[in-house]
């Protein structure tokens, strides 16, 4: 065993303690040598330790240092190095990117010149790591949102399997004729935030604006809160979706209404999607979220998971480039990272790792694919820095129309008003 990855193999002991597990390579004279980090489990530790050995590998003048954390630890790590100017030349990065931004390098030269191989994925997984017209990084796994449904409850009620194009209003009316046939709830927990800002997007609006880094509200219009307070409202009032208190006793998603069997349909990110057809033991099927209008928008959006980004001050960024390039599009590395970090973005990668995977699997791979090409935003509107403060409120004032304290028009006006007050202080 080499020095430097028996240092990583001991040092991984430490990992659940959060403390660094570290690869030191030596070097040889003239070789150019490059730091890295990232976060995550033994599994993905393992994995990575493994990708970099590869690349040496066929890259003998390039030797890796890198050291691995656990989440809490990574980012203390990573404020020190941010204090002491010292960022390693490869690093993992999430969606708080924004406040590292001076230690981003940008990408797009890399991307155009041909040393980031991006010839087998698209804009829209690449937007996905875009900001103010900067390639940031390049994403490691990407997810979607969508709707889990159970076909065997739709064909016994008698509702027909939805369309890719289906509407909210048709998920309005399936979940009334499944809970009036079979009695049980037509849809579990919707994750109602970000169903409104969807909303918005499908309206030809977005909820935050992205020319203002999300510092503004990117619409002026309040009406269009409406329709989805009184979806919300007339589905629990018919006993068509759960109160409150029953959604309070979903403490994980294994145990969501779906899984139970008293549901026909919930929410889901993409990735949770084998989670719960597995622990409900049947039969599902993963659907685009439902649209406005047949013809119209799907506001279907790609997330990253996490990313690998480049600092920039590195000395060798050329040399970085060459590795996430590798990271992302060799096979034989692939299948040792086997998709851990989310579904990659390049499409070999995901038709190889598809080949021996389950169903469910599978379809959720189909699914990021279809969101792919369903992604029609213009950019990529990130959550502003008061998502939480404006969500807790939207969720109150929610609440309160299911209860007939409010109005959904009065609700609308005062989301709005409130959200405009928040971000109005920054």
């Amino acid at each position: 065993m080499n020095f430097k990855k028996w240092l990583g193999v001991a040092a991984a002991a430490l990992a659940t303690t959060s403390l660094a597990a570290c690869g030191q390579g030596a070097g040889n004279d003239g070789d150019v040598v490059l730091r890295m980090a990232w976060w995550g489990s033994q599994t993905r530790h393992d994995a990575t330790v493994a990708v970099i050995e590869m690349f040496e590998e066929q890259h003998p003048g390039i030797t890796i240092e890198y050291e691995f954390f656990a989440p809490d630890g990574y980012w203390t790590a990573m404020n020190t190095r941010v204090a002491s100017d010292d960022v390693w030349d490869i690093f993992q990065m999430g969606g708080n990117f924004q406040q590292y931004m001076d230690q981003i390098l940008d990408l797009s030269p890399f991307i155009n010149d041909g040393t980031i191989d991006v010839s087998r994925t698209n804009d829209s997984f690449l937007d996905t790591t875009r900001f103010e017209g900067k390639q940031v990084g390049i994403s490691n796994g990407v997810n979607a949102n969508g709707i889990a449904i159970d076909p065997a409850m739709f064909a016994a009620a008698g509702v027909a399997i939805p369309t890719e194009d289906w509407t909210w209003d048709d998920f309005t009316a399936a979940a009334l004729q499944i809970h009036n046939r079979l009695g049980v709830y037509g849809s579990s927990a919707l994750s109602d935030f970000i169903a409104t800002t969807i909303l918005i997007t499908q309206s030809g609006a977005n909820f935050f604006d992205p020319a203002t880094n999300s510092t503004t509200l990117g619409f002026d219009d309040p009406s269009k809160l409406v329709p989805y307070f009184e979806m919300r409202r007339d589905l629990v009032q018919a006993g068509a979706f759960p109160d409150s208190g029953t959604l309070a006793t979903i403490t994980d998603i294994e145990g969501d209404l779906l899984v139970t069997g008293e549901a026909a349909m919930t929410w889901v990110a993409s990735n949770q999607f084998p989670t719960v057809a597995n622990a409900a033991g049947r039969d599902l099927l993963l659907l685009p979220l439902p649209r406005l209008s047949r013809a119209g928008d799907s506001g279907m959006g790609l997330t990253s998971s996490q990313m690998f980004s480049i600092s920039s001050s590195s000395d060798h960024p050329e040399e970085a480039a060459k590795f996430i390039s590798f990271f992302q599009n060799d096979e034989e590395a692939n299948r040792i990272l086997n998709g851990e970090r989310g579904v990659p973005i390049m499409s070999h990668i995901r038709e190889l790792l598809q080949q021996g995977a389950d169903a469910n699997l599978i379809a959720v791979y189909d699914f990021v694919d279809l969101a792919g090409r369903l992604d029609t935003r213009s950019g990529n509107p990130l959550e502003s820095p008061n998502n939480a403060e404006i969500r807790d409120n939207f969720e109150l004032l929610l609440e309160r129309v299911v209860l007939g304290q409010l109005t959904p028009e009065e609700a609308a006006q005062q989301t709005f008003d409130f959200a405009e007050q928040v971000l109005a202080r920054n």
